[in-house]
């Protein structure tokens, strides 16, 4: 009787507020999780990660950090689905929705990908303790958790560090993304990364100044390798 009730209620409650897609706001239908069959089907895939070496990704780092590899999963664009992907769990709280998305990719590269052999362990770019205070977690763990959970390989949100509380990167150009993280991030534990291939995981890659902050931090840190996976790409 009381599973009954449950059930009744809940019914009622998605009759009343119903489970929105994240990139059309149409109604999810049963297991449905956080985009509708049509959205996800017709999400911007990169296909990156079948041969991660797209050179105008790489340029982003060329001369700069060795990058073992990198892939996106997929293309950003503003005002498409992936920018309304991005927003909710950045901004609007919907850290499942990041955990979800990166368990996809993940699944992905388990089984199209065969850069992924040796690779250690998984560290998400930290937020600065204010604003992870403000926001109440850091999308970057939420996805790099997604991600290990798909690949079985460890997460660690204890090996480097935001040390100080930089402006919005959102208006900035290439020299000054760089100019405005070059001395903000450490490691606290090279312990545990040291003579390990690490994956460095974001959300959106877009300069890749801090992309490039953190890896320069972990290589100095006396890790294996360096390589990058991010959810989308900012295409420009």
């Amino acid at each position: 009787m009381f599973r009954f009730i449950q059930s009744f209620v809940a019914d009622f409650t998605d009759l009343l507020f119903p489970s929105l897609c994240l990139g059309c706001k149409e109604s999810l239908g049963a297991n449905e999780p956080i985009l509708c069959t049509a959205c996800r089907i017709n999400l911007p895939e990169t296909r990156q990660h079948i041969e991660p070496y797209d050179q105008n990704l790489l340029n982003k780092f060329a001369g700069k950090v060795p990058v073992h590899f990198l892939a996106s999963y997929l293309h950003f664009t503003k005002g498409g689905i992936v920018q309304n992907l991005i927003h909710s769990f950045k901004y609007k709280g919907q850290k499942e929705a990041a955990k979800e998305l990166a368990n996809w990719y993940g699944q992905q590269l388990k089984t199209d990908s065969k850069y992924l052999q040796g690779i250690d362990v998984l560290v998400g770019v930290p937020l600065h303790k204010s604003r992870f205070r403000k926001r109440g977690y850091n999308q970057a763990d939420w996805i790099a958790e997604g991600l290990s959970d798909a690949l079985e390989i460890p997460m660690r949100t204890d090996v480097l560090i935001r040390k100080t509380f930089k402006a919005s990167q959102t208006h900035k150009n290439r020299l000054e993304r760089w100019e405005n993280v070059s001395t903000v991030f450490a490691v606290v534990k090279p312990e545990a990364i040291k003579d390990k291939s690490v994956i460095i995981v974001d959300d959106v890659l877009t300069t890749g100044a801090t992309i490039e902050a953190c890896a320069v931090e972990l290589v100095k840190a006396g890790c294996k390798s360096v390589s990058v996976l991010t959810l989308a790409v900012a295409d420009r």
